[in-house]
């Protein structure tokens, strides 16, 4: 059967006995291959057995038999076949159709088409579970990584959230070690759970290359022309790397644009950042009074329009990325040097 978006969870967490094959499949492999590892804690950190799909394809009758077969230890297990796609239906339907298995089997496939017959098989068969996995985005992102915390006995606050899935790329299985990196920092526990913060984060993160882009886009809009130049100096000229500071800069400007309207609305800067709560983080506050007094509403508005144009041209010209990010980082910073 087709597994609701909303309760994939608990059928993960609290696995039903009577289903033999659970399919995840999607354009996110990542999250499909984390779905399956949530599975694998779910029948009590069961033991995983790889079979590959096309050894299933030469003897279909092979997973049937495997599946049937005791542990060799005794304890749970379950067999894991990646990659997976039509061409392990007879396997999967001699699975289905024996009159008892020990173990379930958990099949990871990339983007399957609505006409695959391993799909129908899948969606349809009442000892079968499918689900689809497709890459998180905004909200969904920050849910998963929430999600993943409480898990792991971490409260993660939304903004804390968006941090990690975006420098996890928004790839749940790299987010998944990274709050289990944390959990064990901070010694939390479903028993004992703990608070993440960013200090953790800065400590721990994998996104540390992360912070050193959101610093030379901090360079520019407070115009700081002599120390962007001299960062911008050590940067290797691939767009590789302008790119990820093209992106930091979006978020802060995106973070600037609606607390500098409502200091033109008549606000003072100080109650504007205090109203921020913990979403603003503590050791980018001197830096976001400077940028607040230099920047108006319609001038920030601006920048964004050219950073995106700046990532459009990064992405698709081939070219090196860092004279272009230079020329525009510079004319930032001259710009934020003749305030707002």
């Amino acid at each position: 059967m087709k597994a609701a978006k909303g309760g994939i969870g608990e059928a993960l967490d609290n696995p039903q006995r009577t289903t033999r094959f659970y399919l995840f499949h999607g354009p996110d492999e990542a999250g499909s291959r984390a779905l399956g590892e949530r599975l694998l804690a779910g029948l009590g950190k069961a033991d995983k057995f790889v079979i590959a799909g096309a050894a299933l394809k030469a003897d279909p009758a092979a997973l049937a038999d495997e599946a049937g077969a005791m542990a060799l230890f005794g304890g749970p297990r379950a067999l894991w076949v990646e990659p997976a796609g039509d061409e392990i239906l007879a396997a999967v339907e001699a699975l289905l159709d024996a009159p008892g298995v020990e173990s379930p089997t958990i099949a990871v496939a990339g983007a399957l088409r609505k006409s695959s017959a391993l799909l129908k098989l899948a969606e349809g068969h009442v000892a079968a579970l499918s689900h689809v996995s497709y890459v998180p985005e905004g909200r969904d992102a920050d849910r998963m990584v929430i999600d993943l915390g409480r898990r792991e006995g971490l409260r993660i606050a939304p903004y804390v959230a968006t941090r990690i899935a975006e420098a996890s790329a928004n790839n749940q299985a790299i987010a998944t070690q990274e709050v289990v990196k944390y959990a064990l920092y901070a010694g939390a526990t479903a028993a004992t759970p703990r608070e993440l913060t960013h200090d953790m984060v800065d400590e721990l993160g994998a996104d540390s290359s992360e912070g050193n882009a959101l610093r030379v886009g901090d360079m520019a809009l407070s115009g700081e022309l002599g120390a962007l130049a001299e960062e911008l100096a050590r940067m290797s000229p691939s767009a590789n790397e302008a790119i990820p500071i093209v992106r930091a800069l979006q978020r802060r400007v995106l973070q600037l644009a609606p607390m500098r309207a409502r200091v033109e609305q008549g606000e003072r800067v100080d109650a504007v950042m205090a109203s921020a709560g913990k979403s603003l983080f503590w050791k980018d506050k001197a830096v976001i009074q400077v940028m607040l007094s230099r920047w108006s509403a319609d001038r920030l508005a601006q920048v964004g329009e050219r950073i995106a144009a700046l990532e459009t041209q990064l992405i698709f010209s081939g070219a090196p990325g860092s004279a272009a990010l230079g020329e525009e980082l510079t004319a930032i910073a001259r710009a934020a040097r003749r305030g707002s």
